[in-house]
């Protein structure tokens, strides 16, 4: 079978207090096997944060300085392929070699998807979704600016250290973020091309209709006229 792989992308910042939220309400991700080349990784390439069940009620500054943090890069991490520098161990290769490693391979992966919307522009995303695939949805897409993300108050040194621990997705972000655009006025200006091409043609249609009825009304005047002489 023929499968369409999307996605959806969210400002880092905003994704990773959201994500902080979930576990601190008591999500955990316990079933994700990170599989990777075959195998899932040792307890030594991927050690948890927490002991216990979960990380219920962990603070943001408890939640920040774990550095096996799996929340930290997420969104390039779900992305790139992981078997270039060797799944989850670090010992592969040096830190800013596999950074670069992972971050090009999730802009490639990224632009050869069949789609990707950012959560930021939902009627957008709607436009091109809709465009690509050749569908309507019912109603549109609402954009909600107001999530528990956006409720959390957070100082420009918090946020600066948020964006430091996610710097690969942040270059994700504006990378997909000048693709995303450029496919959204590529695609406008297509959608206006096409219909001034619609418009054209209905027009020349038009004139080539009036063309084929003015002579026949000119023929319909002159037998008038003979069979109104013909009487007298």
């Amino acid at each position: 079978r023929n499968f369409y792989y999307i996605t959806m992308l969210r400002d880092p910042v905003s994704r990773y207090l959201s994500e902080w939220k979930h576990v601190q309400r008591g999500a955990t991700w316990k079933t994700s096997l990170h599989m990777c080349d075959g195998r899932s990784p040792t307890p030594d390439e991927l050690p948890t944060c927490y002991e216990g069940d979960d990380w219920s009620g962990v603070s943001l500054q408890e939640f920040m300085d774990c550095s096996y943090n799996l929340a930290n890069n997420r969104q390039v991490r779900m992305l790139a392929d992981l078997s270039l520098v060797g799944c989850y161990n670090l010992t592969f290769m040096n830190e800013s070699e596999r950074n670069m490693i992972l971050l090009q391979s999730a802009k490639n992966n990224l632009k050869n998807m069949a789609f990707f919307g950012l959560t930021e522009f939902q009627r957008k995303t709607q436009y091109l979704f809709e465009r690509t695939f050749n569908l309507k949805f019912i109603s549109p897409f609402t954009q909600f600016n107001v999530t528990r993300a956006s409720n959390v108050d957070i100082g420009e040194d918090v946020r600066q250290r948020i964006e430091e621990l996610n710097f690969l997705d942040m270059q994700l972000y504006e990378y997909a973020k000048d693709l995303f655009l450029q496919r959204f006025q590529y695609s406008k200006q297509e959608e206006h091309q096409k219909n001034r091409l619609k418009r054209r043609e209905e027009r020349r249609l038009l004139r080539e209709q009036r063309a084929h009825e003015w002579p026949r009304e000119e023929a319909a005047e002159v037998a008038i006229t003979e069979d109104y002489n013909s009487h007298i």
